[in-house]
């Protein structure tokens, strides 16, 4: 073993015998002891409460706070509301098509154009209908005469039976007293009764000419009929789509659509709701008409139209579950067209007074949903609640929760229940009221 030198007082210089490794060891271990203890002051020094303030953003307090944002429980009322994507249908279609052929000879509108009930669209060439016509007329007139003839006839042949009869009476008395021969007699009275079967036949002759005169008027009439139908004219309020047939073309009686005119103003959005929901809208119904609000997909709830609930279809589809709904728009101002989809909302009813938290303040756990609620001691208890409608960034809470008391919106994965919180403001700093005394 080597040997320690060891300086003495009177400056001579001993060997000692050889010391152990061993024996230095507890000197050793003492010393690291010392180092130990210094840094773990030096360490307490620095930690939240031993000297800091302890409202850093995030850190634990001495006490272990868990540091939280926190909102207020509020009332308000809320609207009840059905949300839905739906399609927008015009009130009414019209397809315009020609109902006599023809030349079409004028076009009175520009495609896209609106147009009124009552307004000329499209003119045909009228001029063969408009001698049909006259050829009907003529027959009438012809047909009138005849009739004149025919009476006139009749008033001739009833005075002459009527002399024939006479004389065949007078002739059959003088055959009775043998004035004269039976020949005679017999002659006169086949006479009488020749002019009574023409009296007949001019009777006949006269209902055949009234009959001739009623058929003449008819043809006249559906004449007339057809010679209108070369002016067609719009049969609602609306927008003229894709002309067809242009100007100068010959168009061919019901066989052809010249044109198709969407009323738009009213107009129908038609959506569709799950089946679960019809309760609750016929209940409302009852109670009067639902409100009905539209908006194209990509505005805002200002640009929203307002109608009315008109149309409850009679049957659920059993493909999808849903039952089809018709709102009716005024759409004075165009808006909703036919064939776009539009966001749908269905007001039901409005929840008054009703409680509401932020959404983030609702959590969900094996037994459902629940809240944290900040107690007077700063600590937290974990209340199941209830929830109903979501109105914007807002939960409203049914059961479980009252007006005025704080909720935890920030912070919930670090909390358990009973634990103890230090608030800090919404931007996630903690504030002043975070410190503890």
């Amino acid at each position: 073993m080597p040997t320690l030198p060891v300086s003495l007082r009177g400056g001579h210089r001993k060997s000692f015998q050889t010391l152990s490794v061993w024996g230095l060891i507890p000197i050793l271990a003492l010393a690291l002891c010392g180092c130990s203890n210094g840094g773990a002051a030096a360490a307490k020094s620095d930690a939240p409460g031993g000297g800091a303030s302890g409202k850093g953003g995030g850190r634990r307090g001495a006490s272990g706070d868990v540091p939280v944002t926190v909102a207020t429980s509020t009332t308000r009322n809320v609207p009840v509301e059905i949300q839905v994507i739906g399609n927008v249908e015009a009130y009414s279609t019209i397809t315009v098509k020609a109902l006599v052929g023809g030349q079409l000879t004028n076009v009175y509108f520009k495609e896209g154009d609106f147009v009124r009930k009552g307004e000329k669209l499209f003119d045909i060439d009228r001029r063969p209908l408009e001698a049909a016509y006259n050829q009907a007329v003529a027959n009438i007139a012809r047909d009138e005469a005849a009739l004149l003839q025919a009476r006139a006839n009749l008033a001739r042949d009833q005075a002459n039976a009527k002399y024939q009869d006479s004389q065949a009476k007078r002739y059959g008395e003088l055959f009775t007293a043998g004035v004269i021969s039976k020949d005679q007699a017999e002659q006169l009275r086949a006479g009488a009764d020749a002019s009574a079967q023409a009296v007949n036949a001019d009777q006949a002759a006269i209902a055949s000419a009234q009959a001739n005169i009623g058929a003449s008027k008819a043809t006249a009439e559906n004449a007339q009929v057809q010679l209108s139908y070369t002016s067609i004219y719009s049969p609602i309020d609306g927008r003229t789509g894709n002309l067809t047939v242009k100007q100068g073309n010959v168009v061919t009686a019901n066989n052809m659509d010249m044109i198709t005119i969407n009323q738009i103003e009213p107009i129908y959005v038609t959506f569709s709701v799950p089946e679960a929901q019809l309760p609750a809208i016929k209940k409302y119904m009852a109670m009067g008409s639902l409100g009905v609000r539209a908006r194209p997909q990509d505005a805002d709830t200002a640009d929203e139209d307002k109608g009315s609930l008109t149309f409850v279809d009679n049957t659920v589809d059993v493909t999808t579950g849903t039952i089809k709904l018709k709102g009716t728009f005024p759409n004075s101002n165009h808006k909703l067209w036919p064939g776009q989809f539009v966001r749908v909302t269905l007001l039901l009813t409005t929840q008054a007074d009703a409680v509401v938290v932020p959404n983030q303040a609702v959590q969900t756990g094996q037994n459902g949903a629940f809240i944290y609620v900040v107690k007077d001691d700063k600590t937290v208890d974990a209340r199941p609640v209830t929830t109903g409608a979501r109105v914007g960034q807002d939960m409203v809470v049914d059961q479980g929760l009252s007006i005025g008391e704080t909720v935890v919106i920030e912070g919930q994965l670090r909390l358990a229940p009973g634990s103890k919180v230090v608030i800090r403001d919404a931007k996630g700093g903690g504030g002043g009221r975070g410190r503890r005394g």
